[in-house]
């Protein structure tokens, strides 16, 4: 790809090459395509010259994610996502890229659970990302994860995590920060750590972009029913409660939960030790939806504000900001869980539009990031 600078070269023979800037876009641990499909719809125009960004190849070891990565995503080349375990994809035979993301999986950092970090099974798997660019040294990277990932292993493992980034490829200068989606038009209160790395040639450094939605957040209501989900909309099927759980949803107020609920005490819940705040909790009609997460069973389904039962695979997907005409491939449970670990196409096609804009030398209004001081470990 020819740099930046060259598309910026007032030279008359170089007008057709001037005319379109198109980053070819790899992603690993791709999930459904929340990501890829955000970022290609991220464009604008500077100039008189069209900045982009275009799938090239996408990898997870999930057939069902894979699946719906190419009917949504790629539709047109389906042989660019492979499925297989990362540790057995052949990073180096990939075709180049001028862009990288991932969402490497998060099961090890999150508060939920147990938190091994990288003592887990997936803990280490953020060096393929790194091995990603080391080879194929793309001019920019967006990595994603749980707020977790910042405590893990005594902090060690994020500092390890942001020295490998920065020195992957020939360097990056990386920008750190905690988002908080609801404040970017996610209607959910859906909050991650998101690394944004430019190589460091450009002598760019991402800027966090500043909130939009702070003051106005979009709610679950707003979300589900403006406008209202088409009745022959895919994924929409309903889950069939038992009369137990209905029962207990009744007497649970929205925004309540199975804790702090006046349940009798029949539908009470029998657990010692951790009580996590999303089961059987109702959405806040009001409120941005609290986080739709991958899990299943035991109450973690995600429920309806007024009506006795869980949430639609559809309304959980309107929820994540996915397009009704997105189709998730697989049974009933296995699109619930592609869902809730999909990045939001609308906080990803925002993100990546401030990327292409630090490029196009476009300024935007932003504030200071969250993790600015870690540079200090570098």
């Amino acid at each position: 790809m020819e740099s930046l600078a060259l598309a910026k070269a007032p030279n008359a023979k170089n007008k057709k090459l001037q005319d379109e800037k198109t980053f070819r876009l790899g992603e690993l641990f791709c999930g459904p395509g929340g990501l890829a499909f955000g970022a290609s719809q991220s464009q604008l125009a500077n100039e008189g010259i069209k900045f982009s960004v275009k799938h090239a190849w996408a990898s997870d070891y999930d057939q069902d994610s894979c699946n719906s990565y190419k009917e949504n995503v790629c539709p047109d080349s389906p042989e660019t996502v492979i499925c297989k375990n990362v540790n057995e994809l052949d990073i180096e035979s990939l075709p180049p890229i001028d862009a990288f993301a991932y969402g490497f999986p998060c099961n090890d950092f999150s508060i939920v659970g147990e938190s091994k970090g990288f003592d887990g099974h997936f803990g280490p798997l953020y060096s393929y990302g790194v091995k990603v660019l080391n080879y194929h040294k793309p001019i920019f990277f967006l990595a994603e994860n749980v707020g977790g990932i910042t405590s893990a292993n005594e902090g060690k493992a994020f500092e390890k995590i942001l020295f490998d980034l920065k020195h992957g490829g020939d360097g990056y200068n990386l920008t750190t920060n905690l988002y908080r989606f609801e404040k970017y038009g996610v209607p959910q209160t859906r909050h991650r750590i998101v690394i944004v790395g430019f190589a460091k040639n450009l002598n760019i450094s991402f800027k966090v972009p500043e909130p939009f939605t702070r003051s106005n957040l979009i709610t679950a209501q707003s979300a589900l029913e403006s406008p209202p989900i088409p009745q022959n909309a895919s994924n929409n099927e309903l889950t069939n409660q038992s009369n137990t759980v209905v029962e207990r949803l009744k007497n649970t107020l929205p925004g309540q939960n199975a804790w702090n609920a006046d349940l009798p005490e029949h539908l009470k819940l029998n657990v010692k030790g951790a009580k996590l705040s999303q089961i059987y909790r109702r959405l806040h009609p009001d409120k941005p939806s609290y986080t739709i997460t991958g899990s299943g069973g035991g109450g973690t389904h995600g429920y309806h504000w007024s009506e006795n039962r869980a949430l639609t695979n559809r309304e959980r997907a309107r929820i994540q900001t996915f397009p009704d005409n997105f189709i998730f491939s697989g049974r009933k449970e296995s699109v619930r869980k592609q869902i809730g670990m999909a990045v939001p196409p609308r906080i990803s096609k925002f993100l990546f539009e401030c990327i292409l804009k630090s490029l196009a030398g476009i300024d935007y209004p932003s504030v200071p990031p969250s993790y600015g001081a870690q540079q200090k470990l570098f």
